[in-house]
C-alpha cells in the first residue's frame, strides 16, 4: 500500500516548483508556479520558482512540486525520501507513471519490460474498460484487429495528457494509420494502450491529495473544451472534497454512477500500489469513464491514473487550505477550468492563474480554487 503518512519530520523551509519540463509551454509553467506558491502558503514557508544553490544545504528542508512523476533515482538525488517531501509521486520505472499499467498484455507471450507486473492487469480487469497494453507495434495490430470485432477502439499514447494524441479507430485501415503515426521506440519503452471506445461518455475524477498533515479526498466531474485546432481537450474539473483518505468519500450521498466511479478508483489505487511496492505518491488522481459500448450497454472503468500535479491540483490545494482554516468544515466545493480564447468563463470564486497567448497552444485562460459555495449547504454531490 501507498504510505499515506510518514513519520513526522521538522517543518518545510522552502517549496520549489522543481523539477520542471524543459519544453513545458508557458501556461504549464505558470500553473505549476501558482500551485507551488499555494502550497508554500499552506505550509507557512518560503517559495522559489527554481531550485536555489542553498537547497544543497542539508539543514534546509525542501518540498518539491515537480511537473512529472519522478523516477526513484532522481528523487533520491534530490533528497526526496517519501510522500512528505513532494506534491506528486515517485515511480520505480518510467512506464509505471503512465496509463500503460491500466491494462494487461494481450497474452502472456507478448513483449514487456522486465519489471512489468503481469499480476496487476488481472487484478484491475473488473474496474477498467476492455483493452490491453502493448510494447510492440506488430502486437498492437494483432490485438487491435481482434478488438475491432466487437466495436470501435481508441489508440492512446501512454504519455499524452489532457486527452491529446488519442485516435478513435473503427476499422483495420484506420488502425493501420493510427499505428503508423506511433514512434516504435516510444512504444517499446513506455507502451501503447488500445481500449474500447465509449459513446455518451461522462468522466469522473476521484482522488486524494496530501501535503504534510493536510489530507483530503474528492470526487467530481471533468469537462471538455475545444482548443484552437477544434479538438476536444481537458476543460476543467468540478469537485467535492472531504477531509481524510479515499474511503471518507463513502459518507457522501453519491448517485449510482459516482459511487461506482469511487469504488473502481479505490480498487485501482489499492492494487497499483500493491503490485509496485516501490511506488509512492502524495497526490493520486483517477479518471473514470462511464458511457455506452458498441452494443449500447453502460460501462464504467478507470481510464488512467495521475501521480503528479495535474489539472485539478489548484482545486486540491484550495480545499486543503479551506479545511486547515476551518476545522469544522466537513466538505468543500472547488473547481478548475481551462478555456481557449480571450473570453474566460471560469467558475465564480476561482482565481485566474494564466490569461495570455501561449506559443504552443494559443490564447488560453486557466483558473482554479474554491467556488462561491463553501460546501455547507445540502446540495447533492
Amino acid at each position: 500500500m501507498n504510505p499515506a503518512a510518514a513519520v513526522p519530520r521538522r517543518p518545510v523551509d522552502l517549496v520549489v516548483a522543481h523539477p520542471g519540463r524543459r519544453d513545458a509551454p508557458r501556461h504549464e509553467r505558470a500553473s505549476l508556479r501558482a500551485l507551488g506558491r499555494d502550497i508554500a502558503e499552506l505550509l507557512g514557508c518560503e517559495y522559489a520558482d527554481a531550485l536555489p544553490a542553498a537547497a544543497r544545504d542539508p539543514r534546509l528542508r525542501v518540498y518539491y512540486v515537480p511537473a512529472r512523476t519522478l523516477l526513484d533515482g532522481r528523487a533520491l538525488a534530490l533528497g526526496i525520501q517519501g510522500p512528505d517531501d513532494l506534491f506528486g509521486g515517485v515511480a520505480p520505472h518510467g512506464f509505471v507513471a503512465t496509463k500503460a499499467i491500466t491494462h494487461a498484455l494481450p497474452h502472456d507471450g507478448c513483449a514487456a519490460p522486465a519489471a512489468w507486473s503481469r499480476e496487476l492487469g488481472a487484478r484491475l480487469s473488473d474496474c477498467v474498460l476492455p483493452g490491453c497494453t502493448v510494447f510492440a507495434l506488430d502486437e498492437a495490430r494483432q490485438a487491435g484487429v481482434r478488438m475491432l470485432r466487437t466495436g470501435a477502439l481508441r489508440v492512446k499514447p501512454v504519455r499524452a495528457t489532457a486527452g491529446r494524441g488519442q485516435r478513435k479507430v473503427a476499422d483495420a485501415a484506420a488502425l493501420d494509420q493510427a499505428l503508423a503515426e506511433q514512434d516504435a521506440g516510444e512504444v517499446r519503452r513506455y507502451g501503447l494502450v488500445l481500449e474500447e471506445h465509449l459513446e455518451d461518455i461522462s468522466t469522473y475524477s476521484v482522488g486524494v491529495a496530501q501535503v504534510g498533515v493536510h489530507l483530503a479526498s474528492y470526487i467530481g466531474t471533468q469537462s471538455l473544451t475545444l482548443d484552437h485546432a477544434g479538438l476536444e481537450v481537458y476543460g476543467g474539473s468540478d469537485l467535492w472534497f472531504v477531509p481524510g483518505p479515499l474511503p471518507a468519500l463513502l459518507q457522501l450521498e453519491l448517485d449510482a454512477p459516482r459511487r461506482a466511479a469511487l469504488e473502481h478508483a479505490m480498487r485501482y489505487d489499492e492494487q497499483a500500489f500493491a503490485c509496485y511496492p516501490r511506488l509512492y505518491a502524495s497526490r493520486r488522481n483517477y479518471d473514470v469513464a462511464r458511457g455506452r459500448d458498441a452494443q449500447g450497454r453502460w460501462r464504467t472503468g478507470v481510464l488512467e491514473q495521475s501521480w503528479r500535479a495535474g489539472g485539478a491540483s489548484l482545486a486540491e490545494i484550495a480545499a486543503l487550505r479551506a479545511f486547515a482554516q476551518d476545522g469544522g468544515l466537513r466538505r468543500a466545493h472547488a473547481a478548475t477550468s481551462e478555456h481557449y480564447g480571450p473570453d474566460p468563463a471560469h467558475p465564480p470564486g476561482t482565481r485566474i492563474v494564466f490569461h495570455a497567448h501561449d506559443a504552443e497552444v494559443g490564447f488560453i485562460s486557466k483558473a482554479g480554487g474554491m467556488t462561491q459555495d463553501n460546501g455547507t449547504d445540502d446540495d447533492d454531490t
